[in-house]
């Protein structure tokens, strides 16, 4: 049998979550069929997703896919799932990915498990394990059912490079007027150079950078490590920094290789959404601030004297 593998972009370009889930079900044996939906995602993008382990694509180059119509887009995975013989559904665990996920499990009776961090232990069973309560635990769930959905956790698997360049098949599915029932009537997309779900670097700035105004050095910093920027949740409801940068619990939950936060002080809601990030860095001139205890490297000090150092210092490097 084979395994699916839902295939998520941005702007015809393919995220990385995307690879990183093509790569763990490489990593899991068998034949790698991948999905790309809707007409914007170029044919050499989809052929290089071989690149990473996908034998063969299934494109469904239908315009009205271009837009996350969960239903539509569920009823197309399921659909590609019965034509490409596939026992398992892989697919980013995402804002897309995760109601997606949930309606192909209902249309083909599976097993459904979100957050994994691992490939499957198959040596008893099919069990898989995964990250819970926001990161800090992991849970063995063990699928018993004939199909299965994992939905991958970001940087669960590495995007590596393996060579080879998938064949594309147009595919398309029946779709009716049900699976359009939602019209979405607008969307605002994030701006910014790097995206905060897609980053490997994330730098953040809280109340103690004092006022909007010194959001510059903050913005240099990132730039020069090729950075997105967030902000506390704090920040963003008073209005120095815009909502979409909000990270946190209630706000977006970033899973980089270096998490900066500079002038924040680690509330709670605030380390659930950056504790999966692999090393955090935290500046903050004072020395109990809680978010030294999740740290990390810290340094005890003033940002507005510690930041620009730092900047000149990669730069110099660079």
């Amino acid at each position: 049998m084979a395994t699916l593998v839902f295939v998520e972009s941005a702007d015809g370009k393919i995220k990385k979550t995307s690879l990183e889930a093509i790569a763990y079900a490489s990593g899991m044996g068998g034949e790698v069929v991948a999905l790309a939906l809707g007409s914007e995602t170029a044919p050499a993008a989809l052929e290089a997703l071989g690149n990473y382990g996908a034998k063969s694509v299934l494109h469904v180059a239908d315009e009205r896919l271009n837009e996350g119509v969960i239903q539509a887009y569920a009823s197309a995975i399921s659909q590609a799932m019965d034509k490409a013989s596939a026992d398992t559904l892989v697919l980013a665990n995402s804002s897309l990915g995760n109601p997606v996920s949930a309606r192909v499990a209902i249309k083909q009776n599976a097993s459904l498990v979100s957050n994994v961090t691992e490939l499957p232990d198959t040596s008893v069973g099919f069990k898989v394990k995964r990250s819970i309560y926001t990161g800090k635990a992991f849970a063995v769930v063990e699928l018993t059912k004939g199909k299965k959905i994992l939905a991958i956790k970001k940087n669960a698997a590495e995007a590596k490079e393996v060579g080879g360049t998938a064949s594309v098949e147009a595919f398309t599915p029946e779709l009716g007027d049900a699976d359009f029932g939602a019209n979405i009537t607008g969307v605002d997309k994030a701006t910014g150079e790097v995206l905060l779900p897609e980053a490997e670097i994330v730098v953040s700035g809280g109340r103690g950078l004092k006022g909007p105004e010194n959001w510059g050095m903050i913005e240099e910093l990132a730039s020069t490590l090729g950075a997105a920027t967030g902000c506390s949740k704090p920040v963003s409801d008073i209005g120095w920094r815009p909502h979409h940068e909000h990270v946190g619990q209630t706000g977006v939950k970033v899973s980089p290789q270096l998490y900066i936060a500079v002038g924040i002080s680690g509330a709670i809601q605030h380390l659930a959404g950056v504790n999966s990030s692999k090393y955090i860095v935290v500046v903050n001139k004072d020395p109990e601030a809680p978010f030294f205890k999740a740290a990390d490297y810290g340094i005890a000090g003033d940002a507005f004297e510690v930041i620009p150092k730092l900047t000149e210092a990669l730069k110099a490097a660079q």
